[in-house]
């Protein structure tokens, strides 16, 4: 069988190095010309999707993921806390926890290692269809063409697979827009560094401003102690954070700035909507040229509303079946665990349309799943944003806060000690 994947991110790579070990020809098209030239924010991927990728790749991939990844286990329980840095709440025990957190960066370099020579950078395609025959055809910029038995478009939110197949874009804005960007915890002041601490946490003020700082550590908190076999472009604490404003005009004309100067222009922001300096350290004092924008889109919650076609020998995977915030932080987890089920019912000697048929209904339900969590967090954003919003978060921040400093003796003798 001859499969071709478009789209060489997270998922995409998964599936390319998977179809290779199961001894499928292969072949995964990128328009990428460098594998590190991605995000350098980090993703979690929890214990269902590390069993998914260990399908899918060679134990020596695996044992360098995780020489390469930070243990959340190692780490303290998550915060929540307002727009003053008061905290509100912790989150749950991690001590525990078989999840890893790993740089974007990372991830995709061990992936696309394992995919080996299938992998083609620098290839963007500009259709999808089938021949005259009926057989899956993905046509590129540059004039040519390639047939396969099976077409799996893992090409993101915008995927032009998905829109060949439901016709119409299978997600929409959600009305935020996020920036993100890497701190050297070094860098910060002792009191923000023994704010921040060594977990990840949230912060919500009025008008929709918020802040998530998540903490990576593959050195000090690596999920396997196994220097050598570490590939991890983070080699010292680090706080990966992401800035959310609600989209508007006004926001939008932030994503037209770069580096120091979106730096600067994020810091005001949140000043005019009254967040404490320190909160907004981290983000001052990061390294430029992490700082990028994105628009958040997401896809229907609801399952049935999920890869709306009708089986058959093109199919996709990952955000361009359920395109998914970042709020929940199983994004990247599913799309893996999509390449995944995929191979499974490709193993079954069903035909072709009868095993992806079976792989898209685990795919709606998985996307259900992640969908809906990450969008607790996106209408909690936007809840914020109205006058009435506004005046709740501003007035019941206090009191939770002090509801919270008065439970926190209680809350760290049942923690325990995590680090």
């Amino acid at each position: 069988m001859q499969v071709v994947v478009v789209g060489g991110g997270i998922g995409g790579l998964a599936l390319g190095a998977g179809l290779r070990r199961s001894g499928y020809e292969v072949t995964v098209y990128d328009r990428d010309t460098d594998v590190t030239a991605t995000g350098g924010y980090h993703i979690t991927l929890d214990q269902r999707a590390q069993s998914a990728l260990g399908r899918l790749v060679e134990p020596e991939t695996m044992r360098r993921l995780l020489a390469s990844a930070s243990a959340l286990r190692a780490r303290d329980r998550d915060v929540f806390w307002d727009y003053r840095g008061r905290v509100l709440g912790h989150g749950p025990d991690l001590s525990g926890s078989s999840s890893i957190d790993v740089d974007r960066i990372t991830l995709r370099t061990l992936l696309a290692e394992a995919a080996g020579e299938d992998l083609r950078l620098g290839q963007t395609v500009a259709s999808v269809g089938t021949d005259g025959r009926g057989t899956p055809q993905v046509s590129f910029v540059d004039g040519t063409s390639v047939s396969a038995d099976l077409v799996v478009g893992a090409d993101g939110t915008h995927s032009i697979v998905a829109r060949h197949l439901a016709g119409a874009r299978t997600n929409r804005p959600v009305g935020i827009i996020g920036f993100s960007g890497r701190t050297v915890r070094a860098d910060l002041s002792t009191a923000e560094v023994d704010r921040l601490g060594t977990r990840s946490s949230m912060g919500i003020g009025p008008r929709g401003a918020a802040m998530y700082v998540g903490f990576l550590d593959p050195v000090g908190n690596a999920a396997l102690d196994a220097p050598e076999l570490s590939r991890s472009v983070t080699t010292g604490p680090t706080y990966i954070w992401g800035a959310m404003f609600p989209e508007s005009e006004r926001t939008a004309s932030l994503r037209d700035l770069h580096g120091a100067a979106l730096q600067t222009a994020l810091v005001d922001r949140f000043r005019e909507h009254r967040w404490a300096d320190h909160t907004l350290e981290v983000i001052a004092r990061a390294d430029p040229g992490s700082v990028a924008a994105f628009r958040f889109n997401a896809a229907s919650t609801s399952a049935v509303d999920l890869a709306p076609w009708s089986a058959g020998r093109i199919t996709a995977l990952g955000d361009a079946v359920h395109a998914t915030p970042p709020t929940a932080g199983m994004g990247a987890g599913a799309a893996i665990q999509d390449a995944a089920d995929l191979i499974g019912q490709l193993g079954t000697h069903e035909a072709i349309p009868e095993a992806v048929g079976r792989y898209e209904e685990q795919a709606r339900q998985r996307g259900a799943e992640v969908l809906t969590a990450a969008m607790k967090t996106v209408r909690l954003i936007l809840a914020t944003d109205g006058t009435l919003g506004a005046v709740a978060t501003a007035t019941l921040s206090p009191l939770l806060a002090a509801g919270a400093r008065l439970r926190l003796p209680t809350a760290l003798l049942g923690a325990g000690h995590h680090k």
